[in-house]
């Protein structure tokens, strides 16, 4: 009773914070991987203008955001696996269950069993940036759902991860419709397979 009421919550806890430490590695590392070829605006949105200037639509290339999105989910997911094999290190003072004593003693090598699932989407969002001038901002969120399997429970956390991917002023008045809605459909989730 002790161990499961004590230790177990102390354990826990190193246990969720070592693995969110590993998993804001994991996902920064796989976007700077997938990223390294500088992607611009016109590589993922087309603007279409009419004769007077005016913006008439507003496309996204289906096939770049995808790839993007499916390169940062499978990356994030193989670099949460390879950093969490060696387990973590917890402090022996954290098996005496008291929070205070948790961060003394030599280090013990506890093997964990993460179970990572990584979702990637596309979020536009349109900024007025003066007369006749509007901001539209591409960003891409990563979650990533964690399970953490102990010895004597299973913890679960997700992490939530937003880069700028890039963004542009457009010149000439933009249609409201794409002002009030998002020109990724709600984002392209996409899950690797194992």
């Amino acid at each position: 009773m002790y161990v499961q009421w004590n230790v177990t919550t102390v354990l826990k806890s190193i246990a969720e914070a070592t693995m969110r430490s590993i998993t804001t590695v994991a996902v920064n590392d796989a976007i700077y991987y997938t990223l390294s070829d500088r992607i611009r605006y016109e590589d993922l949105v087309t603007v279409t203008k009419d004769d007077e200037g005016e913006i008439v639509a507003i496309t996204s290339n289906a096939f770049q955001i995808n790839r993007i999105a499916r390169d940062t989910a499978y990356m994030s997911q193989q670099n949460l696996k390879s950093m969490s094999e060696d387990g973590i290190e917890v402090p022996l003072g954290a098996f005496t269950g008291v929070e205070a004593w948790a961060g003394f003693g030599p280090k013990v090598n506890i093997k964990i069993i993460p179970i990572s699932n990584v979702e990637c989407r596309f979020v536009s969002e349109f900024e007025a940036a003066g007369i006749n001038q509007t901001k539209h901002s591409v960003y891409l969120e990563i979650v990533a759902d964690i399970s953490i399997i102990l010895p004597s429970e299973t913890s679960n956390f997700a992490s939530l991860t937003e880069v700028l991917i890039c963004e542009s002023v457009l010149v000439g008045k933009v249609p409201s419709t794409y002002l009030q809605t998002d020109i990724f459909g709600g984002g392209y989730d996409l899950i690797p397979r194992n």
